[in-house]
Parts: structure tokens; C-alpha cells; sequence
């Protein structure tokens, strides 16, 4: 790639960061957030053996119903809509040259990584390590069914679906999925004009589903305290213990690409782990105290300095970083998909599991520089759907996803910096 190319593609994956979704600004209840989780779980232990109404029971569910369901309303379309502009980014960085083709290729290998690390190790540790018995408070809203468990050739004629109106009625998210990834990829073809209309049309879509979303989870304090109420009720303090253990086995998986991005910086970075751990130790402080990779971007710069990395390779990935990379969205978003699998029984045959990869895959492209909450939701929504797993106990879970964001975010900023290394060493 020529200097002035370069720069072009710089400036323009700069903009694409910095004038992103408008709605990345959100401040979402968080704390309240969680202070409605403790509290719900807390008040349902202390009134578990008293006879409460019917009534009043009834009310508490329904409020929390009704959360759940406006949790549920805004996936497909949000998914949809980030799906088109995520992919949209990919191929124009693709076009950029080699480096950005070269940062492409690290980018698929790592979250193919995350992925299948997840997939054979989380069942493990959860053997090792079971998932508390009082868990199973969280499940009380999901509708009893027996889950049919397709074969490979089952699998292979779900790809693709002869109706996409009829699979976004039956929220099949596979087809979904890759409609929309093959729709992204096509829009690319078309002529200039129409092809800026048709994106126009997806960031609004998108911009408008966040302010919805964004409503919504500012009432999740109210919505998630009325479903950990019947949670504490069901399940009394080993709710507790429940959260703990589900925080610390999903945050092991995200560890996994924390260590990895050591490692890649020492073998294809050529940097020694020590110089790669100091020159880190800013950007990874910014990232645990702002769990964003945006805010981190000036960080990742400084600790890219330290390492003496090109000024004109750093400021060129790491924005495409930033804008098109989540290192730990496949590893982590599984993890919280076959956690739960495991705590409703669900069988995960090797067709779900390529299911869940793939979804994951696509997903994570779709979900970077969104707010936390959000991210979980728009994520792992679409993987549990397409794995067969019910998704009402995400919507407590997303409650303790500050918890977890925080080695999300470590992690991806880690990360991005050791691509970033491996490409400034190949680079011509």
C-alpha cells in the first residue's frame, strides 16, 4: 500500500470511529442495574417464607415479563441493522491493502480461537466445577418443551432459510444471520449512490433501535429487581453463589484470549513479554477503569510507542481495531450461551456447537464500541437463539455484565496492541 493510499485508509477508519453510531454516548443505570439485581435477590431471600399474596406475586411477574419481553422486541432488527454496517467496514477495510488484509487474517484467527477454546474447555471446567443446584431459581420463566436436537444434515438445510420473513417470525438466527451477512457483502457491489443509500437507511435503523433499547434498559433497574425477586424466593441465598460462579467461569474464558495476546505479541510480534507487559500496563489501567475500548484508543497509542511499533502502522489498526474487532466476543458470548445451556439441560450436539461459533463469529462484528449492556444483549441473544438455548435468564445476567466487561475490555485492549505488533513486524 502506497503512503498516500494509507493515509486515505487511515483517515477513513478514523472517521468510521469517530462518527460512529451516535448513540455510543448512552449512560446506562449500570449501578442501579445491579443494585436492582442485589436488591430483588435479596428482598425475594428474606420473604421466602412468608405467605405472600397471589396477587402480588402475579404483579411482581408480570412487571418482570414485560421487561423481558421488551428486552426480546429489539434483537433482530438491532442485530440486523449493526450487522449491515459492521460488515460494511470489514470489506472497505479489506480494499485498504495489505496491512489491513494482514490484520483481517489475525482478527479471524483469534476469535476462531476464542470460539473453539469455549466450546472444549467450558464443558470441562463445568464438569470440574458444577454449576451450583441453586441456580436453577433463574430458570423459572422458561416455557417447559422438549428441545429437538438436529443432525448434521438437519443443520446444513437450516443455513438457509426459503422464507427470511418467516425465520425473523420464528427468530431462526442462523439463516438470519448469514441472509444478512451475504445482504451486507452484496450491498457492497452495488453503484456508489445506491450503495451510501442503502447504508444511510441501516445506520438510522440502527441509531433508532439503540434509543428503544436504550429506553428499555433504562428501566432495567425496575425490570431485573421484579425477576430477581422470584429468583431470591426460588432459590434463597445460594442465588448469590449462583452469580459468582457464573462471573468467574465466563471471565476465565475472556482470560484465555488475555494470555493468548501475550503470546501472540511474543511469537508473531517479536516482542518479549516483558517489554509487551510494561508497555501495557497504562492502556490496560484505562481499560479497567473505563471498560471501553474507545475510551482506551489513545492509550493503545502511547503503549504501541512504547514498542516501538510505526507510527503508520499503529495509527491505522488501531482504529480498525477499535472499529472492527472484539477479540473476546466469541469466546465470552458462548460461554454465557452454554452456561446456561448447561443450567436448563440442554443437549449442545456438534451441529449447535458449529451453530453457535458461526453466529458468534458473525455477531462480534457487529457489536463492537456498544455500550456494555447492550453489547450483551444484541450478542448473546442471537448465539442462544440459534443453539436451541433459552435466553430469559439473560436478561438477570446482563444485570453482573459489569463484572465480567471488565476482563472483556482488558483483554481486547491487550489484544488490539499485540495484532497491531504482528502486523507492524510483517508489514513491508
Amino acid at each position: 500500500m502506497s503512503a498516500k493510499s494509507q493515509d486515505t485508509a487511515r483517515d477513513d477508519v478514523s472517521g468510521e470511529v469517530g462518527n460512529g453510531l451516535e448513540l455510543m454516548a448512552i449512560r446506562l443505570p449500570v449501578v442501579l442495574t445491579f443494585a436492582g439485581l442485589i436488591a430483588g435477590l435479596t428482598a425475594g431471600v428474606l420473604l421466602s417464607q412468608v405467605a405472600l399474596p397471589q396477587w402480588a406475586l402475579d404483579f411482581v411477574a408480570l412487571i418482570g415479563r414485560l421487561w423481558l419481553n421488551a428486552l426480546q422486541m429489539t434483537i433482530i432488527p438491532l442485530v440486523a441493522a449493526l450487522l449491515v454496517l459492521g460488515l460494511s467496514q470489514i470489506v472497505q477495510a479489506a480494499r485498504a491493502g495489505a496491512a489491513a488484509r494482514r490484520f483481517l487474517l489475525l482478527v479471524f484467527g483469534v476469535l476462531v480461537a476464542g470460539g473453539l477454546f469455549t466450546v472444549i474447555v467450558l464443558p470441562w471446567l463445568l464438569s470440574i466445577w458444577p454449576i451450583p443446584p441453586s441456580a436453577s431459581g433463574f430458570l423459572a420463566e422458561v416455557p417447559a418443551g422438549e428441545q429437538a436436537v438436529p443432525d448434521i444434515l438437519d443443520f446444513l438445510a437450516s443455513l438457509i432459510a426459503p422464507n427470511i420473513l418467516a425465520a425473523a417470525v420464528e427468530t431462526s438466527m442462523l439463516p438470519l444471520t448469514l441472509f444478512f451477512a451475504l445482504f451486507a457483502i452484496a450491498m457492497t457491489r452495488l453503484p456508489r449512490e445506491q450503495g451510501e443509500r442503502l447504508l444511510s437507511f441501516f445506520h438510522a435503523l440502527a441509531n433508532t433501535m439503540l434509543v428503544l433499547i436504550g429506553w428499555v434498559l433504562w428501566v432495567a433497574p425496575v425490570g431485573v429487581l421484579a425477576l430477581a425477586f422470584g429468583v431470591g424466593l426460588r432459590s434463597g441465598g445460594g442465588a448469590f453463589a449462583a452469580l459468582a460462579h457464573y462471573i468467574v467461569v465466563v471471565s476465565a474464558m475472556g482470560a484465555f484470549i488475555l494470555v493468548l495476546a501475550y503470546i501472540l505479541a511474543a511469537t508473531l510480534g517479536g516482542v518479549s513479554l516483558g517489554r509487551f507487559a510494561r508497555a501495557m500496563l497504562p492502556a490496560q489501567a484505562v481499560a479497567v477503569s473505563t471498560q471501553s475500548s474507545l475510551a482506551s484508543l489513545p492509550a493503545m497509542l502511547d503503549s504501541a510507542s512504547r514498542l516501538r511499533l510505526r507510527s503508520s502502522t499503529s495509527e491505522f489498526v488501531l482504529p480498525l481495531a477499535v472499529a472492527v474487532f472484539r477479540s473476546t466476543s466469541p469466546a465470552m458470548n458462548l460461554a454465557v450461551a452454554l452456561y446456561v445451556a448447561a443450567l436448563a439441560g440442554v443437549e449442545i450436539s456438534l451441529a449447535l456447537a458449529i451453530a453457535g461459533i458461526l453466529v458468534a463469529l458473525v455477531i462480534s462484528v457487529g457489536s463492537v464500541s456498544l455500550p456494555g449492556s447492550i453489547s450483551f444483549v444484541v450478542s448473546i441473544g442471537p448465539i442462544a437463539l440459534a443453539m436451541g438455548v433459552p435466553i430469559e435468564p439473560l436478561a438477570l445476567l446482563v444485570a453482573v455484565e459489569m463484572l465480567p466487561d471488565i476482563m472483556r475490555t482488558l483483554a481486547n485492549v491487550t489484544m488490539n496492541v499485540a495484532v497491531t505488533s504482528a502486523v507492524d513486524r510483517h508489514g513491508e
